[in-house]
């Protein structure tokens, strides 16, 4: 089990009053210290090599990756909510390149499963950035593994509270990919997009799957779409790596999303991830844990989603308040939504039928 961090991936900190600040970090691996993690025998600890140019070209288009080089030199936000500078792109290509390593170690042989702290930048598109995203290292990830060991089956969980508008972008058309985003309802959170009817196009139909939850939603019924939805595709698709990206902004106390998950959410979900693993791809797994806006919380549920892949059996955290009660329309809401998708998707997977 390989995790990987650099000291200065802090350095991505976009700003004073900005809601994803660099200290996220170096609190989580205070958090992890704390809590033994990185003292166990299974975990070692990985200080990556930044991704070349060459790893971005793979995925963004060239002039794309210029203007991103450019507007760092002359330290120019790329909107008004994604800044740049020398020190942001110096710490966003060791996240890439920490992805690269966690994908790199798995193939080698040197470990099974792999942590890319701080990775999972899924609002960067091929041609275009923004949601305090400059490049795709989920993408980035694939590609390499692509290229480097002609894997031809990927499957990416995305469980950010947002949709991820820009993997699900580059790989819309795309077989070998199979892209399930488990996400607040667009229609009151940004990007805005990831309804459930936006299932791929062309080869790639039916490769794009979007569940969409209602505000409020909570571990029982979250859990239970991960398991009416990814666990089904997962064993039919049966790719060759699992890729999960998300953070802690599904959870309760999160002030930018409205999902209600727990820390013990976050363990359960992390747990199933890993056990779906073993069953499909040997074990080959990478979790990309970026995300996060309520910085007391964030260690905790970061901690519980690193715990879940390491394989702990169970968590000794809390969360610091009681969470919400989930309201019964939640559940009946999200089984409609299954019932769309199933609606949608039973002529390409028998796990629909």
């Amino acid at each position: 089990m390989v995790i990987t961090f650099h000291e200065k991936f802090a350095q991505y900190d976009l700003g004073e009053g900005h809601p994803f600040r660099g200290d996220r970090f170096v609190n989580v691996m205070k958090f992890f210290k704390e809590q033994d993690l990185l003292d166990l025998s299974t975990v070692t600890l990985v200080e990556p090599q930044p991704a070349s140019r060459k790893d971005l070209l793979r995925v963004h288009q060239e002039s794309y990756v210029d203007l991103i080089f450019r507007l760092a030199e002359e330290n120019t936000p790329y909107d008004v909510e994604t800044p740049t500078s020398k020190r942001i792109l110096e710490a966003a290509l060791l996240i890439a390149g920490g992805a690269i390593t966690c994908g790199e170690s798995i193939y080698n042989g040197k470990a099974k499963r792999g942590i890319s702290l701080g990775g999972g930048y899924h609002h960067a598109g091929r041609d275009y950035g923004g949601g305090f995203c400059l490049f795709n290292d989920v993408a980035i990830l694939v590609e390499y593994l692509r290229v480097k060991y002609d894997l031809t089956r990927f499957l990416i969980l995305d469980y950010d509270v947002h949709f991820g508008n820009g993997t699900s972008d580059i790989y819309y058309g795309d077989p070998t990919v199979l892209y399930i985003s488990v996400h607040q309802d667009p229609r009151t959170i940004y990007p805005g997009t990831g309804f459930a009817w936006q299932i791929g196009e062309g080869k790639g139909e039916g490769y794009n799957v979007n569940v969409p939850l209602p505000p409020g939603t909570s571990d029982g019924t979250y859990l239970y779409a991960l398991n009416e939805v990814f666990v089904p595709l997962a064993e039919e698709f049966e790719p060759e790596i699992i890729i999960a990206n998300g953070g802690s902004d599904p959870h309760f106390a999160d002030i930018l999303g409205s999902l209600r998950l727990t820390v013990k959410g976050f363990f359960n979900l992390s747990c199933t991830i890993r056990k779906t693993a073993n069953k499909v791809c040997d074990g080959k797994l990478i979790l990309m844990p970026a995300s996060g806006y309520n910085p007391k919380v964030l260690p905790l549920c970061w901690y519980a989603l690193a715990a879940g892949v390491v394989g702990l059996e169970e968590i000794r955290v809390e969360d610091p308040s009681e969470p919400p009660k989930e309201q019964p329309s939640c559940r009946k809401q999200v089984e409609n939504t299954i019932g769309e998708l199933t609606r949608l998707l039973k002529k390409k997977w028998a796990c629909f039928q």
